[in-house]
């Protein structure tokens, strides 16, 4: 396949992934939702792992997960810790704010990890990502307007901190991803597997004390969109490395091209949720996808 292709490939399932999430939380309890949905995935990689014992040689290299240290697992039990965290946040917003707020303000996670970058790695923003940072902040503001028509105010609604809270723990994710893949050589095939797996396992506790009602809470609804947020991250992520595997890929432009799962997710959001002020919104959301893509060509 080739890696324009998977690009946008990974971007329609990313889209259909933030979905999935809407339907799954909207007037549903979010903790049960974010177990069964990580223990889909965890399912999968459970039966990959055993096709690989049972029969070697059976799956593509891609799919093989390496032999890990106790130190490794603590630090990929660390990214799962991470991830949680921002799922928990990110979910909670989800549920309590319009698709078309929420989805562009998730996909700057690009912008926030520049700007981790630059404090914590002594990395220097060039002028392109200093001109995307800019328009993206411009953007962000003419968001909150259109918001505020629904009577979401950016600077009190306390589910705007929950999507922010999400979104900066997504960023410091990745800042954590380029040290797994890069300084410590994981496979992604290794990453993903073990991440999935120790997800479900910290969402466990959660769901039981969501169960014997250790706090209030809302009744759990099975739904199918539930399989569609597991099984659409699982393809969204594996083409996505599947695009960065081939040698002429260019990363920037793989990146950029991802972030198209924002118009997916918005024109979804409108067409069929049904959400209001898509018109008066989709100004600052391309202004943000804009920053955004000159961010990362940056």
């Amino acid at each position: 396949m080739h890696w324009i292709v998977a690009s946008l490939l990974s971007a329609l399932f990313l889209g259909c992934y933030e979905l999935g999430t809407k339907h799954a939380v909207r007037d549903n309890a979010v903790l049960p939702v974010l177990f069964f949905a990580n223990l889909c995935s965890a399912a999968v990689w459970s039966g990959l792992l055993a096709v690989a014992a049972l029969a070697p040689g059976t799956l593509p290299a891609v799919l093989l997960v390496a032999p890990l240290t106790w130190h490794q697992h603590l630090l990929l039990l660390g990214k799962s810790a991470l991830v949680a965290s921002s799922w928990v946040c990110s979910y909670f917003a989800i549920k309590h704010l319009p698709m078309t707020l929420a989805s562009p303000v998730r996909a700057t996670g690009p912008m926030w990890t520049l700007g981790g970058a630059v404090l914590l790695l002594g990395e220097r923003p060039t002028a392109l990502e200093g001109v995307g940072i800019v328009i993206t902040l411009i953007s962000f503001f003419g968001l909150s307007v259109a918001g505020s028509r629904e009577g979401i105010h950016f600077h009190r609604n306390k589910w705007i901190g929950f999507l922010f809270a999400g979104t900066l723990l997504g960023a410091t994710s990745g800042l954590y991803d380029k040290f797994l893949l890069g300084r410590m050589g994981f496979s992604a095939a290794t990453v993903q597997c073990w991440f999935s797996l120790y997800l479900a396992a910290l969402f466990l506790p959660l769901a039981l004390g969501w169960k014997l009602r250790l706090w209030p809470r809302h009744e759990f609804h099975w739904r199918g969109s539930i399989v569609v947020v597991s099984f659409a991250l699982l393809i969204a992520d594996f083409v996505y490395f599947d695009a960065l595997r081939n040698p002429d890929a260019l990363v920037s432009l793989v990146s950029s091209l991802r972030r198209g799962s924002t118009l997916v997710a918005f024109a979804g959001a409108v067409f069929l949720f049904k959400e209001q002020h898509g018109r008066a919104k989709l100004p600052a959301v391309l202004g943000i996808m804009t920053g955004i893509v000159l961010t990362i060509l940056g």
